[in-house]
């Protein structure tokens, strides 16, 4: 659903309203649109977390796999167990709003914010099957200092980029009105 066209630099929003609504929105709008734009997010991450597993999936079966040391494998099964995790979280909202179908704009409500609590704990297990998947591969071209260093370097950035600059916005926008 497209909102409501209008004038004004905040895409047809005025500053007084509260974000995320949309002149002439009623509450059923604004649960559908949320709800839409979220499930739309979801279809991208998704895509990417069941690549990651695919790829998790085939590495036992590969002819260098029994090289490996103890370190990769328990780096495997962590990256393999927070894909599935994250999996689940993410494909859970389409699954649920199939099932709720034609509830109301009650339980669609509340699908939207168990949704939005899915989706996070779903990223944080998509960071942490990267971050094991990323460590592993790193150990094998590097050593082990190198491996945890790069491994701590993108835990930092998508732990940043995924939680706490939006975070932050949040705060923000909430301690500026």
């Amino acid at each position: 659903m497209t909102p409501p066209a209008g004038p004004g630099p905040n895409g047809g929003r005025n500053s007084s309203e509260t974000p995320g609504e949309y002149p002439g929105e009623t509450h059923k709008q604004r649960i559908d649109r949320e709800l839409g734009e979220l499930l739309a997010g979801l279809r991208v991450a998704t895509t990417g977390v069941q690549v990651l597993f695919a790829f998790l999936l085939i590495v036992p079966f590969s002819p260098g796999f029994p090289r490996l040391g103890a370190d990769q494998h328990g780096l495997l099964l962590t990256a393999l167990l927070s894909a599935a995790v994250a999996s689940i979280c993410l494909i859970s909202p389409a699954a649920q709003h199939r099932v709720l179908f034609r509830s109301g704009v009650e339980a669609k409500e509340l699908l939207l914010r168990r949704s939005n609590i899915y989706s996070i704990l779903g990223a944080g297990s998509l960071g942490v099957a990267m971050l094991a998947a990323t460590m592993m591969v790193l150990r094998v071209l590097t050593n082990e200092w190198w491996a945890i260093g790069l491994g701590l370097a993108v835990a930092m950035i998508g732990t940043w980029c995924w939680f706490v600059q939006p975070l932050v916005t949040r705060l923000t926008r909430r301690r500026n009105g």
